[in-house]
């Protein structure tokens, strides 16, 4: 038996527990703030449902062999707290988190060679405590190492393609493309339909560009023509599909807006490229959530 804990049960961390927990010879803890009594996804082959362990507090809970953490970059504290409680000595850790930070807030608290970092690609919208819609089957990529083969495998008996990668880096500021494009849906409360104008489109376009010049100088290497490849995602998705960040601020919840378009402002100064756009959205942002 393997034992499963899932840190932060929203759209992406339900859907992996339920997955999860389809095998039988996994047993799977759901850590959450919120109690509920089963997992429901409604997944593009029909619905699955599980019953795992649902727990509020880390008090009493025993060192499991894989951690899963799901929770939003701004959670880490809390996240700690969890990880004080489940990880052992023969623990490992994946971090299934936006942006392209994983590592850094676990450094030194979670040897090197037990952490996995993720890039997660899977559509999902939480509509309650243990209910998700997974829009598509999606995928996870890992560095390609022994701790991220052992990952991959834990997902054999699902549809979600799990795959072992060797320029992790660049597989991360792809993803982070993405998302960065995304803060626009999140500044005008529009789903991914909204792509198919091309004013917004071409704004979505100057947002990727940016990414892509601080990935560049960062390590990753990322083909000319990513911008246009991530409108083509937009507009190939369902119209009505709403991204985390969108989520997120239609629900008056606290935004990931660093690790979305914050880390790529940041990340540019060091290196000495402007990111003007990313930086307008982040002020906008800011400005439109503020009390």
């Amino acid at each position: 038996m393997t034992s499963i804990a899932v840190i932060g049960p929203g759209a992406v961390g339900g859907t992996l527990a339920a997955w999860l927990a389809q095998a039988p010879a996994h047993a799977v803890i759901v850590c959450a703030r919120t109690p509920f009594e089963s997992l429901t996804v409604q997944t593009p082959d029909g619905a699955i449902s599980a019953h795992p362990r649902v727990a509020t507090a880390a008090e009493g809970l025993p060192p499991v062999d894989w951690v899963l953490v799901a929770t939003k970059t701004y959670d880490t504290d809390g996240t700690l707290a969890w990880l004080d409680a489940l990880v052992g000595p023969e623990t490992r850790v994946a971090i299934l988190r936006n942006g392209v930070e994983h590592l850094e807030p676990f450094a030194g608290r979670i040897a090197a060679d037990r952490l996995v970092p993720a890039v997660v690609d899977i559509p999902a919208e939480r509509s309650a405590p243990g209910r998700v819609l997974q829009r598509r089957n999606g995928w996870i990529k890992v560095p390609a190492s022994p701790a991220g083969e052992v990952f991959a495998a834990l997902f054999a008996h699902t549809p979600i393609a799990v795959e072992a990668v060797d320029d992790f880096k660049t597989e991360a500021w792809k993803k982070l493309a993405l998302n960065c494009a995304g803060a626009v849906n999140a500044l005008i409360l529009k789903p991914a339909g909204v792509a198919q104008d091309e004013g917004v489109a071409q704004v979505m376009r100057s947002l990727v560009a940016e990414c892509m010049a601080v990935a560049r100088a960062e390590g990753a290497s990322l083909p000319d023509d990513l911008a246009d490849q991530v409108i083509a995602g937009y507009r190939a998705a369902d119209p009505g599909s709403v991204n985390s960040l969108h989520a997120d601020r239609a629900a008056g919840r606290s935004l990931e807006l660093d690790a979305r378009n914050g880390v790529i402002v940041r990340r540019g100064a060091a290196h000495g490229i402007p990111t003007p756009v990313n930086a307008m959205i982040v002020a906008l942002l800011q400005a439109a959530t503020r009390p």
